[in-house]
């Protein structure tokens, strides 16, 4: 079994002789880019750069997979907003928008041939063609979190308790423009997509908000996606697991915070509660219960910590059940090689190969 076979036969709910080590985050670091000649911010504008850099952790360290792009404005830049691609050290960040209002939010007519999105689907093209057996993985921004990029993530919180019709009309909008350009990115066949939704972490909104606002939304992407599909929030959310289950991703990405044993069990309620619903099952119709994606620490073991602290952390991770282990989030861009070789090398030593 190769690894792009590897990975998706986990994610469709089948068992496999070894848990895949992948990245569903951001995964550009700055040595990398020195290796490979592939810096930001050139590497998100460039579709050569890109695909490298996205490759890089492969060809590098044995991560085994290639993933773009390496920020969150993608969307939000074809939709008007300006954007500051930072530096190589820097990542991407929204300066302004055109949109005073959620009222405002409409999607451009040229909008899928705006900003970095040809970018992305001729960078996947370049992978595709590259390499047969490596799963390619393509991060897009969730409805909520694209609603905050364009009238500001203050102004999402604040709204959503004073005026919670006016948000979910902004999110119904921001979802279009998400499924617009799933829709383009499935043209040119990426294996997993990734949706990455932080603003719709218990840190930033209320639970009960998630579950209202969200949701629902999310669980219309997934039912759009045609590939396998990921969802990815950060922080601690073990409080919204049980609603993230019952959502219908193939995978469910979760940082640190989050207990991986207890998320199994709340997974697996999930399972049952879809069964009980009558929903249909998702892709595969193999296992109704989304697999568990992560959790070793990107702000701390990955970035600074030693070989025995990788080393510890992965191991407590396969122990607690694991279905693919990855960054808990997006790598920070001054991680080294060396700590990503160790994480797989953790990974090799679990399973004796």
């Amino acid at each position: 079994m190769n690894l792009k076979e590897n990975l998706l036969s986990v994610l469709s709910g089948n068992e496999v002789d070894i848990t895949p080590v992948v990245s569903v985050t951001q995964l550009g670091v700055v040595e990398a880019m020195e290796k490979t000649d592939a810096f930001w911010p050139e590497a998100h504008k460039d579709p050569e750069k890109m695909a490298n850099l996205g490759s890089s952790l492969y060809e590098l360290a044995g991560l085994e997979c290639a993933r773009m792009p390496f920020c969150l404005t993608v969307e939000a830049e074809a939709m008007g907003v300006k954007v500051d691609l930072g530096g190589k050290d820097k990542p991407p960040q929204v300066l302004n928008s055109p949109f005073s209002s959620a009222d405002d939010i409409a999607i451009p007519d040229d909008y899928l041939d705006s900003g970095r999105i040809p970018t992305v689907i001729e960078a996947i093209e370049i992978l595709k063609e590259k390499y047969d057996d490596l799963p390619i993985i393509v991060g897009i921004t969730g409805p909520v979190t694209l609603t905050g990029h364009l009238i500001g993530v203050e102004n999402l919180v604040r709204l959503l308790k004073t005026d919670p019709d006016e948000i979910e009309d902004a999110v119904e909008n921001s979802l279009d423009a998400c499924m617009d350009y799933i829709e383009a990115i499935s043209e040119v066949g990426p294996d997993v997509i990734c949706v990455a939704e932080p603003t719709a972490s218990p840190e930033l909104i209320d639970p009960l908000q998630f579950k209202s606002i969200a949701k629902p939304r999310l669980e219309d992407l997934a039912g759009f996606i045609n590939e396998k599909n990921v969802l990815h929030i950060c922080g601690s959310t073990q409080d919204i697991i049980h609603d993230m289950a019952s959502i219908g991703y193939d995978g469910i990405s979760i940082e640190e915070k989050v207990d991986i044993t207890k998320a199994k069990e709340d997974l697996g309620k999930g399972a049952v509660n879809l069964k009980a619903g009558g929903k249909c099952l998702p892709k595969g119709g193999v296992n109704p219960s989304s697999k568990i994606i992560g959790n070793i620490s990107t702000s701390q073991t990955l970035f600074t910590g030693s070989a025995d602290d990788i080393k510890s952390d992965v191991k407590n991770a396969l122990d607690a059940g694991v279905d693919v282990l990855a960054p808990s989030c997006g790598l920070a861009p001054l991680s080294s090689i060396d700590n990503i070789k160790a994480m797989i090398e953790a990974r090799n030593e679990y399973f004796n190969i």
